[in-house]
């Protein structure tokens, strides 16, 4: 079974294209290596924004990444990616990305007193949530017939519910025991539960018969049109085991929902936010083997 580090690793065919591999296992449906290659002197290792367009769905398999240097400055660079599977002629994944080093910024800093509300419930210890013992926190077990990704991580969801509708908290690991790096976080901010299934049956029936059981009937897929992240502060080198992330949705309409998802280390400190564009559709659709439908 690959980490997640060796799931996400690239081979660089050229200066400014690389080779990746969609696995399975890690499945729901790499611009660092380019900074330490290609633009090594630069000594910009973090990327420190990301906006993604997703045009089609992605699938298992080859990938090719094809990186197009947009600005190359003392700060920050610009970068734009285009990712293109199974000799399509027009990408899939469409983006931009923004390297810097976080460890060597400089600049005026002030304090702002956000907070996230309501605030998290309180944890005991990280030691309690491995053994399941923690009064507020419970680990949580889920289906992953198609969201492959979720079965890799553990995550631990109030133990006597979410503090409010369209939204979730959660604390997460990596199944494996290993830990979240710098460039893990776009894998994290892509892991949380799905609010839209926290919502009673009826509020969600859309009418389609499913030949699946109960739970399956109720759990959609949610392909994402648009997703940025921007990252707030540098994960220590050799990453760390646990994060909290809180979701929330601000409208859920007509098959299509926002996100916001922030991201705080085991200190409470700001470590990401991002923010999705979704579809809420059938999961069977996802399910069925239609090799390169497309949403």
């Amino acid at each position: 079974m690959a980490s997640v580090a060796g799931a996400t690793a690239v081979e660089a065919l050229d200066s400014h294209t690389y080779e990746g591999t969609f696995r399975d296992e890690w499945s729901i449906g790499n611009v660092a290596l380019h900074f330490s290659t290609t633009h090594a002197a630069r000594n910009q290792p973090h990327t420190v924004t990301l906006h993604l367009s997703f045009l089609r769905r992605t699938s298992i398999g080859p990938a090719l990444f094809t990186i197009r240097d947009v600005k190359l400055g003392r700060r920050t660079s610009t970068v734009h990616v285009s990712l293109i599977q199974h000799d399509e002629k027009e990408p899939s994944v469409v983006g931009y990305l923004t390297q810097s080093n976080l460890q060597t910024e400089e600049g005026i800093s002030l304090p702002t007193e956000w907070s996230l509300h309501p605030p998290p419930l309180p944890l005991l210890s990280t030691t309690a949530l491995k053994d399941d013992n923690d009064p507020n926190w419970q680990r949580a077990h889920r289906l992953s017939t198609f969201r492959k990704a979720a079965a890799r991580t553990k995550w631990y969801l109030p133990r006597h519910g979410q503090l409010g509708p369209a939204m979730a908290d959660e604390w997460i690991c990596l199944a494996d025991g290993g830990n979240f790096t710098q460039t893990s976080l776009g894998f994290v901010v892509d892991q949380f539960p799905q609010i839209v299934e926290m919502y009673p049956a009826e509020q969600v029936a859309d009418g389609e018969k499913s030949r699946e059981e109960e739970v399956m009937r109720r759990m959609k897929w949610y392909p994402t049109v648009l997703l940025n992240l921007d990252v707030k502060k540098a994960l220590p080198e050799d990453g760390v085991e646990w994060l909290f992330v809180r979701v929330r949705a601000k409208r859920i309409e007509n098959g299509r929902m926002d996100l916001e998802v922030v991201v705080l280390d085991e200190e409470g400190d700001l470590v990401a936010v991002s923010n999705h564009v979704c579809l809420i559709l059938s999961a069977e659709r996802n399910m069925k083997r239609s090799g390169q439908s497309k949403v």
